[in-house]
C-alpha cells in the first residue's frame, strides 16, 4: 500500500518541477498547456501500466509464495495493486502539471508550494483507491 502512494508521489514530483521550469522559462503558455496536460497523463497512464504489470505480478507472486492464500487470491491482489498503481501514476501526472499551473493562474508562486499539494493528492488517492479496491474486490472472496 505505501508503495502505490510513493510511488504516485514521485511520479508527480518529478512531473511538476519539469512543469515549474517549463513555467519559469516560458515554454507553457496557454495555447500548448492542453497539448502538455494530454501528453503528462498519456505518460502517467503508461507509467501506471509498466509498474502496475511489475508490481502486481510481484504482490501476486510473493502472497501466493508465502502460502496465504489460494492463487485467485493472489491473481486478485496483483490485479488491486495493479489498478490502483495505474490510476495513481495517472492522478500523479495530471496534478504535477494542474496544481503548478493552476497556482500560477492564481497568483502564487508554484515552485514554493506545488510539491506539498502534488504529494497530498498523491497519498490520498492512492490510499484511497489501494483501500477502496481491496475492499471491493479481496473482501467478498474471504466471505
Amino acid at each position: 500500500m505505501p508503495i502505490v502512494a510513493s510511488m504516485g508521489g514521485n511520479a508527480g514530483t518529478q512531473t511538476l518541477t519539469v512543469v515549474v521550469r517549463s513555467l519559469a522559462t516560458k515554454d507553457l503558455t496557454a495555447t500548448n498547456a492542453a497539448r502538455i496536460v494530454f501528453r503528462e497523463a498519456l505518460v502517467g497512464f503508461l507509467n501506471g501500466v509498466i509498474f502496475a504489470v511489475i508490481m502486481g505480478a510481484l504482490a501476486g507472486v510473493w502472497y501466493f509464495a508465502s502460502g496465504w492464500g489460494s492463487e485467485a487470491d493472489a491473481i486478485n491482489l496483483g490485479l488491486v495493486v495493479g489498478v490502483a498503481m495505474i490510476i495513481n501514476l495517472l492522478a500523479a501526472g495530471l496534478a504535477g502539471i494542474l496544481i503548478p499551473i493552476g497556482l500560477q493562474r492564481a497568483g502564487a508562486d508554484p515552485a514554493v508550494s506545488s510539491a506539498v499539494f502534488v504529494t497530498t493528492v498523491t497519498d490520498i488517492v492512492g490510499f484511497f483507491v489501494f483501500l477502496g479496491l481491496a475492499a471491493a474486490v479481496l473482501l467478498p472472496a474471504a466471505s
